[in-house]
């Protein structure tokens, strides 16, 4: 028997469609998606590793982006993979636990390296004279373990409210993996006190970061309106798109799923949403530094000449 709870010692997980001529063609694309993403990441995070040229802050925190996007995705998409193959999708109470802490534990560490990386970018572009000092590896080894500390915290607070619900009778998950809002909504004990706990980590998870970076994006801008040179404007705007871009994908559908009522959201919709940040953004994060950033296609190119020489 599972601890705190009356009779549930596993869930079963409703998936993203229980209609069965879409589970093939849904196993195939997303199947797709996830390869995408392990090769995007991995190829990304061996490209810093291996070319001395992106050992700087910048891919210091974007090799870590990477790795982050890697395990999380590693953590819920084979087990949705498996609702569409699979005619009981069940997780053991603590295997869902275990799910629930990793994911939360990696979301909220890519908030905060999100963050970093926009007061990398700001002091890059507003103080390039004291750069160097600035982001040395001390400081962004003090930045990083902030990150995972932030990642740690909020993901034990989320596990240790959801592991003291009591599930009585009802165990199905509505939902294609195990998450905060579709547990409280099967528990037949929530209270305001859970209730607070998941809305006051997701203000500071979301909220928090999104207050930095947007006060180091103004301040940037400022900066850049006061650069004279069309050029330097244009070089200091395209240093900073790929990871504007990024922001938005992942913060508008984390905000979009968490910080509306579920009468306005219903956890339906929200699937949707946690499924654009859970799956796509991991795959479409590599492809936008790749695609965007010179640094990264010359140290590719380089890279790869290299293996063919050889």
């Amino acid at each position: 028997m599972a601890p705190g709870n009356a009779s549930v010692t596993e869930f079963l997980l409703a998936g993203l469609t229980d209609q069965p001529e879409l589970q093939l063609p849904l196993f195939v694309l997303f199947l797709g998606f996830f390869m995408m993403t392990l090769v995007g990441n991995l190829g990304l995070i061996t490209l810093i590793g291996l070319n001395s040229s992106l050992h700087t802050p910048m891919y210091f925190f974007l090799f870590n982006l990477s790795l982050i996007d890697f395990c999380y995705s590693t953590t819920i998409t084979p087990k949705m993979l498996q609702s569409f193959v699979s005619k009981k999708n069940n997780i053991l109470y603590s295997a869902c636990l275990m799910q629930l802490f990793f994911f939360c534990f990696f979301v909220i560490s890519e908030s905060f390296v999100l963050s970093a990386m926009a007061y990398d970018r700001y002091v890059a572009i507003c103080k390039p004279l004291v750069y160097v000092p600035t982001m040395s590896p001390q400081v962004c080894l003090l930045l990083l373990l902030g990150v995972y500390f932030m990642g740690f915290s909020g993901a034990l607070a989320h596990t240790l409210s959801m592991a003291s619900l009591t599930f009585c009778a009802n165990n199905l998950v509505n939902h294609f993996m195990c998450d905060v809002l579709p547990l409280l909504e099967l528990s037949c004990n929530s209270s305001f006190v859970h209730e607070l706990v998941i809305y006051v980590v997701v203000a500071i998870a979301i909220g928090a970061p999104i207050v930095a970076i947007f006060i180091s994006y103004a301040l940037i801008l400022i900066n850049i309106l006061h650069i004279p040179s069309t050029e330097g404007k244009s070089k200091a705007f395209s240093t900073c798109s790929s990871h504007i871009i990024v922001v938005c994908l992942f913060f508008g559908s984390g905000a979009f799923m968490y910080l509306k009522p579920p009468s306005i959201l219903p956890l339906d919709q929200g699937k949707l949403s946690s499924l654009f940040y859970t799956v796509v953004v991991p795959m479409l994060n590599p492809l936008i530094y790749s695609l965007r950033n010179k640094d990264v296609k010359l140290a590719l190119k380089r890279t790869l000449g290299m293996k063919l020489i050889s």
